[in-house]
């Protein structure tokens, strides 16, 4: 389950209908590449490398959050408070671009006004997270994922029948030349016309709403078995998601332009399943919904409880019991949702115009921001408070400067420069800056840590019996 939440947490109608259509333009079947770098990148190497230590540290640390996590390691409240407000803020465009997608592929199938999308979008997330909480979003996960695996497979079989079928697809890809590129049939090389940006585009850690899937992992070998199937999950979804938009320059007479020529990327996807049969097509609002709804429920969860766990409770208000923490709970994830909604609104109409530039400003402050102090910490004990203020100023820093001065032209390669600089600073930093004490013990034996925490607990039982 925690493996299937991983995927669905990873994979949305950003990835569907905002990347998809604008890297398969741009690099024809090569983007293919990309949802390979996702599934042994994002997820199998992120299963192998951070899974077993972020679950044994967090269950060591009693840490329930990421900003929990970086204030018992680092033994700063300021650290934990800061990484909270980091996560509320940059969750927002996220969960926006995840709307925009959603609304774009309902506009497209029921004629419905965008605005209307994003409205009834925000109403059934707020219930759907509400009133079902972890468990049922993870339960709901796994149940989506599986339309996520049919569903993909099933649009990519339709979309080259109606082109012909694969080989006759592949011949008329082939013939339409790339206008940044002298390479003939550039469209069907296996590198594309632009090597180094689809280098730069794969993989992404540090997101807390997926880290956290490792800390309800039940035992040691869940982790091995939950390795192979995120990947698995990743390949088809991710893989299948970017080899469909490989095809669309198929379409490209029947796309949206903008003014000055260039294509409306969020626009190529919908219209290449504009013309599926209505079974079909019902079939990809499914995909996509349960996609993102997945997504959104994670996104949700992963802010509003930050914002009450680690910034309302203990400091805004002393005294928060189990139901106060679960109402606070609740009405913020109503207040992250109409924010978030507001957002892809105003999105719709301003200079961002493409859903992944607006997903990319979240990953990349986020990404650029955690990923050296969780990496670093999970494995170092050398590591100081500094290099994580370091970390956090850099990765904000870069991500919002260029937003407003637009330095880096593409959102996406800031964010991926965001993560490099993040691993290089926090220990560059550390080497001159006294390091937070830190034990970094090996791994325990199989079940070991479950044990010593079953010891744990009963310890603290039997002290407040006494």
């Amino acid at each position: 389950l925690s493996a299937f939440a991983f995927g669905t947490s990873y994979f949305s109608a950003v990835i569907f209908v905002g990347y998809a259509g604008q890297f398969g333009w741009k690099y024809g079947l090569a983007a293919f590449w990309i949802g390979v770098g996702n599934a042994l990148l994002g997820s199998l190497l992120a299963w192998w490398v951070l899974g077993p230590r972020t679950r044994e540290i967090t269950q060591r640390l009693k840490a329930t959050t990421m900003p929990e996590f970086f204030g018992k390691r680092y033994h700063s409240e300021a650290l934990r408070i800061a990484s909270a407000a980091i996560i509320f803020v940059f969750l927002i465009p996220y969960t926006a671009s995840v709307y925009n997608g959603l609304s774009r592929l309902f506009g497209m199938a029921f004629g419905l006004p965008y605005e209307v999308c994003i409205v009834g979008m925000a109403v059934v997330t707020c219930i759907y997270v509400v009133l079902g909480g972890y468990i049922a979003t993870v339960l709901n996960d796994f149940i989506q994922g599986i339309i996520m695996l049919i569903g993909i497979v099933a649009v990519i079989v339709a979309v080259l029948a109606g082109q012909g079928g694969f080989s006759e697809a592949i011949i008329s890809l082939s013939q339409i030349p790339a206008e940044s590129s002298a390479l003939e049939g550039a469209f069907i090389s296996m590198f594309g016309p632009d090597l180094f940006n689809l280098l730069t585009s794969l993989g992404t850690w540090g997101l807390p709403q997926m880290v956290s899937k490792f800390y309800a992992i039940k035992s040691g070998p869940a982790i091995k078995q939950g390795a192979i199937i995120s990947t698995i999950f990743a390949f088809v979804v991710a893989g299948g998601s970017y080899f469909l938009g490989g095809f669309s320059r198929l379409f490209g007479d029947q796309i949206t332009y903008a003014a000055d020529g260039t294509p409306i990327y969020d626009s190529i996807i919908p219209t290449m399943l504009s013309g599926l049969p209505d079974i079909l097509l019902g079939i990809v609002v499914v995909l996509v919904l349960s996609a993102s709804m997945s997504t959104l429920s994670s996104l949700v969860l992963t802010s509003s409880s930050s914002l009450t766990l680690d910034l309302l409770k203990g400091k805004v208000i002393k005294q928060m019991s189990e139901n106060s923490q679960v109402l606070w709970m609740r009405a913020l994830i109503v207040v992250f949702v109409l924010i978030s909604a507001v957002l892809a609104l105003i999105q719709y109409t301003s200079t961002i115009t493409f859903i992944a530039q607006l997903m990319s400003i979240s990953w990349g402050a986020l990404a650029g921001a955690f990923l050296g102090p969780l990496l670093w910490g999970l494995y170092s004990g050398r590591i100081s408070k500094t290099a994580v203020w370091a970390s956090f100023i850099v990765g904000i820093g870069l991500t919002v400067s260029n937003m407003i001065f637009g330095f880096i032209s593409s959102p996406i390669n800031c964010g991926a420069l965001a993560m490099l600089l993040s691993l290089v600073v926090v220990p560059l930093v550390s080497l001159v800056t006294p390091a937070v004490p830190f034990k970094v013990k090996p791994l325990t034996r199989e079940g070991a840590i479950d044990r010593e925490i079953e010891h744990d607990l009963r310890a603290e039982a039997e002290a407040a019996r006494n």
